[in-house]
């Protein structure tokens, strides 16, 4: 009932009585009831993670896109879109891992309770992280603060302790191309757990999606509008088809140097790519990611419209994001274990109250700051173990950025790995790896080269195969070595430095105070 329902409801009472001291009674009463209907309702939050996305399968990111993401596009239009969000880099090739765990506690890379590796050479797989700590993570923040929390995600590469806090928690690996086996059981489960709540509790709903992470089988409609196949055999191609994918922007055959993670499951093992970098392999991949991408996008059309009809959306905040980017043959490369942008960043959308519909920020967040700023939404004080910040005055409008500098550490292979910094419209990128044979340098000036064009991008063997695509003008290169720019190298050099003492960072690169 509206507090105006409440109020003439209880007056028609109190007109039929005569007694002053009953009279006095119910009007306090009235005054309680229209405090209480009028108090502002807790937001409920669904938080959407999808696993293995380059924010640039998205048309909010990537105009030339030919993904079909109405729903997505729908919350852009009603929300914020952030052009700067970063997962901070991982010390596993499961790079999942560590986001994963990021995303659930709000610690920085290295202060995590799983680790790849301590000191050089020491062999340490020891915690920087409290021992209590699975019981300061997402859920269970929000379980203290009397919310409902539910869950569905696939299985592992998680952290399986904070997982465990949810009151409910639906897992299983959905990468199929049925309903059963596929992105709508996920769905099904957060409209079950709809159906069958029985709370005034606000909620807080983790929506995980097992696609589009390979393998990528996606349903028969959707591989067929994106002209791709299931292919299977290692020995043949997959046939071409017009309606797949385009190539990416910064295809290349080859990456020009190893990556450093020999062996690496998502460089030489993915099911219908394998070691293959060819443009027919890699646009049936595409259009393979596309068709489950396009699934996912309809299954979250599915429980907003349920959340419409329940009378929630309005006061839910609805966060769309991927657990970290992806390569799917950009720069040469297929997985997930790289630091360029479009795989160290990752999509981010949020619609919700109080939210400018149709906004864009750079924000420069990381996914670690998910936990303080929906405690912030929420009006929660984020736990003492937290180390990321809200990201709140950005969603309001006061400010356009969190921090300045960002850092990023991929170091799953061979050791010290790679290690890149951001700031302003400048990035650094080094890569130590294959002990020592392969030490390289890249910086960008990504207003001016944002696909990180290398030299390789301007062989007329690469341009010849992009069509339409944009080809790279003579500027747009690795400029790690133009002498124009050795003081912008050498401060970008200093600032990741910098960063690596600040966060804990247990390796120094070649050129490095090895302290």
């Amino acid at each position: 009932m509206s507090s105006e329902g409440v109020f003439f409801f209880l007056w028609e009472k109190l007109i039929f009585m005569n007694d002053r001291r009953l009279f006095a009674v119910l009007s306090c009463l009235i005054l309680v009831a229209i405090g209480s209907a009028n108090e502002a309702k807790r937001p409920n939050f669904l938080f959407v993670l999808v696993d293995d996305q380059s924010p640039f399968d998205l048309k909010v990111y990537n105009a030339r896109s030919s993904l079909d993401s109405p729903v997505i596009d729908r919350i852009a239009s009603q929300g914020m879109v952030f052009d700067g969000a970063y997962h901070m880099g991982s010390w596993s090739g499961a790079v999942c891992t560590p986001s994963r765990h990021m995303i659930m506690s709000g610690r920085t890379v290295w202060h995590l309770p799983r680790r790849g590796a301590g000191k050089r050479g020491a062999g340490s797989r020891t915690s920087s992280a409290p021992g209590n700590l699975a019981d300061n993570t997402l859920a269970a923040v929000f379980n203290r603060a009397g919310y409902d929390t539910m869950r569905t995600c696939k299985n592992g590469n998680s952290y399986a302790a904070a997982n465990e806090k949810f009151t409910v928690s639906r897992t299983a690996t959905k990468r199929g191309g049925t309903e059963e086996t596929g992105s709508a059981w996920h769905a099904d489960q957060v409209l079950d757990y709809l159906s069958d709540r029985n709370s005034n509790a606000p909620f807080l709903i983790y929506l995980g999606f097992s696609h589009p992470h390979d393998t990528r089988d996606g349903t028969q409609d959707l591989l067929t509008k994106y002209g791709a196949v299931n292919h299977r055999d290692r020995d043949s191609l997959p046939p071409s088809n017009s309606r797949q994918p385009s190539l990416p922007v910064n295809y290349l055959p080859a990456h020009p140097f190893h990556h450093g993670h020999p062996g690496l499951r998502d460089e030489v093992n993915v099911s219908g790519v394998w070691e293959r970098r060819d443009p027919q392999t890699i646009r049936n991949e595409l259009g393979r990611e596309y068709a489950c991408d396009e699934n996912i996008d309809r299954q979250i059309g599915r429980v907003l419209k349920r959340l419409e009809r329940m009378g929630e959306l309005e006061n839910t905040y609805v966060i769309y994001t991927a657990d970290h980017g992806m390569a799917i043959g950009r720069h040469g490369l297929q997985g997930k274990q790289n630091l360029y942008q479009h795989t160290w960043r990752v999509p981010l959308i949020v619609k919700g109250p109080g939210i400018e519909p149709g906004s864009r920020a750079e924000g420069n967040v990381y996914l670690l700051d998910v936990l303080s700023t929906l405690c912030d939404l929420a009006d929660i004080q984020p736990p003492a173990t937290n180390e990321g910040q809200s990201f709140r005055p950005v969603l309001d409008g006061d400010r356009e950025t969190v921090r300045d500098v960002l850092y990023g550490v991929y170091c799953g292979g061979t050791k010290p790995g790679m290690r890149c910094v951001k700031k302003g419209d400048w990035k650094l990128i080094k890569y130590d790896v294959m002990d020592g044979s392969v030490r390289e340098t890249q910086l960008f000036n990504l207003q001016q080269n944002p696909h990180e064009f290398l030299a390789e991008h301007h062989a007329s063997v690469v341009t010849r195969l992009m069509g339409d695509n944009e080809v790279p003008k003579a500027n747009q290169r690795n400029l790690a070595d133009d002498p124009r720019y050795a003081a912008k190298r050498q401060e970008l050099e200093a600032l990741l430095l910098s960063e690596q003492r600040r966060l804990d960072d247990p390796y120094r690169l070649w050129d490095q105070p090895q302290d």
